[in-house]
């Protein structure tokens, strides 16, 4: 598991450093921009590097002349002249260009200190520009503007603002032009704008840069801590955002760039130490909820017990399906039995039982009693219930899962419409002893709880639900948050597009009831509801993961989460 911080953790515990422990802010920033330097150098000098001509789609627009246009005059020949040069010159010199890009902040200090460190590196064209207003660069800036200076470099100002590309061509001079005509030839740009500070649209000029780094086809872009436009602590793209290749992260990772649009804007992320003392990470740290990305389950299964028998493993209690949805009870069922459950008793209603009993062999598929006495005699014998897959929403049917939920004082997985019952009856579950765990979509969450679509925190959403209802939460979706009653969270990074396909959830509610089910696989004390289930999305996106690989994220199916889980579980327990 990796640790994460929020934005305003981040600046406390910058803060701490520098005044209580007496961290030097330069030598932090120093330690940020040479893992932001030593980033680009590995992308300017790739295992297999090749060079290929340039083409500039900038420089054809500045350049390109209207049909009805009069004859260019002398000087317009020569400034087009000019601007073919600068092409040409990256066409017949293979030194690799570089651009960055500085903010007022102290982000922009890394960027320009990234931009001296690889001057004097040597081996590449660095040039360094320097976004917004001077009157607001940071002390730390301008020492580290300075220092650029002393190296013969130069923070040039960046004052092209495309706002209105309409009138782009008439209004932008013959400077801005070669500006851009350069940029269109590099073969990297730093993104060192804003860093963990944004929280409003990206405007002006701002966004221009933001553009720039976006428009270049083929031209990898390395941010520092997180690409400029990205909500650091939901994710979100405020306005325009930049699409990093890497993105380098100092200290801890950022939630945003583990969930929401902010996950594939981020590309790939490197965390890196840059000098903040362990002991004050810890000592700041401890005492707060937990807050992780899972990329990977935190531990390896136990072996089974040898002298075990079926009902150590689990007796789940399934209470889905409706006419019209027949798979969901299946999938579900036969994902609990391939994730260990002893024993599955699937109860659906009688008018799709002979097509649920033919598709289940392992799995005891029953219709279910007219009387609510026998339903919650059967669910009572169990272990652990599951409730919701493709129940549907007819009233005797909601009726019956809140029962359930208020008789019923074992651990309970919903999923699906087994979430939709709560709606209006909220007080169900809040009434619940025993755990509960809530596995929505964002549309399900919000039926629930009056939310507005798209769900922009998804983080704090999960964790306000988690902490106001007692219950553990999976909120579905890029980046998949579970949240505990006491504020911890995780964000899941594995899965991928390909599982955005009606079933998968099925199957992630069986594993979750099956993992939760299985008596050897509980900690002797204290409640391990949290870890089981966040096993659960973890192997669920590493199933998925498999899957892409093999079929593709085009066609695989829920079926093949399913048949992944063998080789997942197996790779995932401890060997005898």
């Amino acid at each position: 598991m990796l640790p994460l911080a929020t934005a305003a953790q981040m600046k406390e515990l910058d803060r701490r450093a520098i005044e209580e422990r007496g961290v030097s802010s330069l030598e932090l920033m120093e330690h940020a921009a040479r893992a932001v330097a030593d980033t680009v150098w590995e992308l300017l000098h790739p295992e297999e590097d090749s060079f290929s001509p340039v083409l500039s789609s900038v420089s054809s627009m500045i350049v390109m002349r209207k049909k009805d246009a009069p004859p260019p005059t002398d000087e317009e020949e020569r400034q087009a002249e000019e601007l073919r040069k600068i092409i040409e010159g990256k066409n017949t010199d293979p030194t690799p260009r570089v651009a960055v890009f500085c903010g007022p902040g102290n982000n922009g200090g890394d960027g320009a200190a990234c931009a001296r460190l690889l001057m004097e590196k040597g081996g590449c064209h660095v040039r360094a520009f320097f976004v917004g207003g001077r009157a607001k660069m940071t002390p730390d800036e301008r020492a580290m503007e300075d220092r650029l200076t002393a190296a013969g470099g130069c923070l040039e100002d960046f004052s092209v603002d495309m706002t209105d590309r309409s009138t782009l061509e008439s209004t932008m001079t013959f400077e801005q032009q070669k500006l851009l005509t350069w940029l269109s030839t590099c073969d990297v740009m730093v993104d060192a704008l804003f860093g963990v500070g944004l929280t409003r649209p990206v405007e002006g000029v701002f966004r221009t840069a933001v553009l720039q780094m976006q428009s270049r086809l083929g031209c990898p872009v390395v941010s520092c801590d997180v690409p400029s436009g990205v909500d650091a602590d939901t994710g979100g793209v405020l306005g325009e955002a930049v699409q990093a290749k890497v993105t380098v992260t100092f200290t801890r990772g950022k939630p945003g760039l583990y969930s929401g649009p902010g996950a594939e804007r981020a590309g790939e992320v490197r965390v890196v130490d840059i000098g903040i003392p362990y002991d004050l990470e810890f000592e700041m740290f401890r005492t707060l909820p937990r807050l992780e990305v899972v990329r990977q389950p935190d531990s390896q299964l136990p072996l089974r017990p040898r002298s075990a028998h079926k009902g150590d493993f689990g007796k789940i209690f399934i209470l889905a399906g409706s006419e019209g949805y027949t798979g969901a009870p299946v999938l579900a069922a036969r994902a609990a039995l391939r994730t260990g459950a002893g024993l599955v008793y699937l109860g659906v209603p009688r008018e799709i039982y002979p097509i649920v009993a033919v598709k289940c062999d392992e799995a005891m598929p029953f219709p279910l009693p007219e009387d609510y006495p026998a339903i919650l005699e059967k669910a009572r014998s169990c272990d652990i219930a599951l409730i919701g897959p493709g129940l549907g929403r007819a009233p005797e049917t909601e009726e019956l899962v809140l029962a359930l939920l208020a008789d019923l004082s074992i651990p309970v997985v919903l999923d699906a419409d087994g979430i939709n019952a709560l709606a209006g009856h909220i007080d169900v579950l809040d009434r619940r002893q025993a755990p509960t765990v809530l596995t929505p979509h964002e549309g399900e969450l919000a039926r629930l709880t009056g939310c507005e679509l798209p769900i922009r925190d998804r983080l704090t959403a999960a964790r306000t639900f988690a902490q106001d209802h007692g219950c553990v939460l999976v909120l579905k979706g890029r980046g998949t948050v579970t949240a505990a009653p006491d504020g911890s969270a995780c964000i899941n990074a594995a899965g991928n597009p390909g599982m955005a396909k009606g079933g998968s959830g099925d199957v992630l509610a069986g594993m979750t009831a099956a993992l939760l089910g299985q008596k050897h696989l509980r900690r002797e004390s204290g409640d391990s509801t949290l870890e089981l289930v966040q096993a659960a999305v973890c192997l669920h996106g590493l199933t998925g993961d498999q899957c892409a690989k093999k079929f593709g994220e085009y066609a695989m199916l829920p079926t093949d989460l399913i048949e992944a889980l063998p080789q997942i579980l197996r790779e995932w327990t401890e060997e005898s």
